[in-house]
């Protein structure tokens, strides 16, 4: 089951996120300050650079929620055949296993390997074979308590072997071992996909799209209320990245790295508030063409996602780039490129799969 609203925003997730890695392999300014424990207060937050670096905050949080809500779609359309349990797990574990194995020659060129986004998700799928099975109710209460309290695993870090290793891939990420470092801590990310499972069994339901938007919205709302209080007062919740100032960008200036609660309610309230505006004008009868490359995007995001990072470290590497010059022009303008180049390769495999729907694309 496929809906239009989810691969729209997926879509604009994607295009925000090769801008993100052009910015990486571009631009020797590009703006990595997302961390407390790493970011120096009082340093300069150049409004250019980093409101490239904001506007793709919104990418992988939305990626996880959407991927727990896509989830929920896809058991539901094969509900009652043998083997999901097995598919999910072993689909969790390619996907996780690709960041280290694959991703990690991209971003890293594997010094040092990388456990990223991909391990997030792939990981939280596999807990969500098993996590699936309980009440939708008791899901989202798990991931609002995971969400409030997740900062509390930061007072403890273990410095022993296997512990520290142990604590920096399920809570708070970092370096687990020489050579290894763990971007996306497992649990955090895993209560988003929580919510993305209750998100896909609540658009399961039959109702009027114009109620469906307006609930979305309230949602989205909400989120970004309690973002409002929680960065306003500037304590608990921010994960040790707190504003120098009352200065806009410093409102905005949250901590991704692990996800803060400022940080998760910023951004999901966007991404919520997103999914109520596509969901509003997602008329069945219109086919919406002005869409057309955020609806391949949507579809086929592992796909691309798997493709793009190469690709621009590729053209960097022919064209001799020099990181410290136009590095912001030369970001934007890579990531146009990479997202023209790569549309035929993602149309074909989208033509691909849905002509083979039960093949290995169901596992990309």
């Amino acid at each position: 089951m496929r809906i239009r609203a989810i691969d729209w925003v997926r879509g604009l997730v994607m295009m925000l996120m090769t801008v993100d890695h052009a910015g990486n392999v571009f631009d020797a300014a590009h703006m990595h300050g997302d961390n407390g424990a790493r970011w120096v207060p009082g340093s300069p937050l150049p409004a250019g650079e980093f409101l490239t670096r904001w506007v793709t905050h919104l990418c992988a949080p939305t990626f996880v929620l959407l991927a727990g809500a896509s989830l929920a779609l896809s058991a539901e359309k094969r509900k009652g055949q043998p083997g999901q349990t097995r598919f999910i797990v072993t689909r969790g574990l390619l996907i996780a296993a690709l960041d280290p194995l694959w991703m990690s020659l991209g971003f890293s060129g594997y010094r040092p390997l990388i456990f990223q986004v991909l391990y997030a998700i792939g990981l939280s799928m596999v807990c969500m074979a098993a996590l699936r099975r309980l009440p939708t109710t008791v899901l989202v209460a798990g991931a609002l308590a995971i969400q409030v309290a997740g900062e509390l695993s930061s007072r403890w870090q273990p410095e022993a072997q296997p512990w520290h290793a142990i604590w920096c891939l399920l809570f708070v990420g970092g370096q687990v071992v020489k050579g290894l470092v763990c971007g996306y801590p497992l649990v955090p990310w895993l209560s988003i996909m929580m919510l993305g499972w209750a998100l896909g069994r609540w658009l399961l339901a039959p109702r009027p799209r114009a109620v469906s938007a307006r609930s979305l919205a309230l949602v989205g709302g909400t989120l970004l209320a309690v973002f409002s209080v929680v960065r306003g007062f500037d304590g608990y919740g921010n994960w040790g990245l707190h504003r120098d100032s009352t200065n806009f960008l410093q409102w905005l200036h949250v901590a991704k790295y692990p996800p803060s609660l400022a940080f998760t309610c910023l951004e999901l309230g966007i991404a919520f508030t997103l999914l109520a505006g596509f969901m509003a004008i997602d008329d069945p009868e219109r086919p919406r063409r002005a869409l057309a490359f955020l609806s391949l995007l949507g579809a086929t995001a592992f796909f691309f996602y798997l493709l793009h990072v190469h690709l621009l470290v590729l053209a960097q590497l022919l064209l001799h780039s020099d990181r410290n010059a136009h590095g912001l022009l030369k970001t934007w303008l890579a990531a146009g490129a990479a997202l023209a180049l790569l549309s035929w390769p993602c149309w074909r495999y989208r033509r691909y799969k849905a002509a083979h729907p039960d093949g290995w694309t169901r596992y990309v």
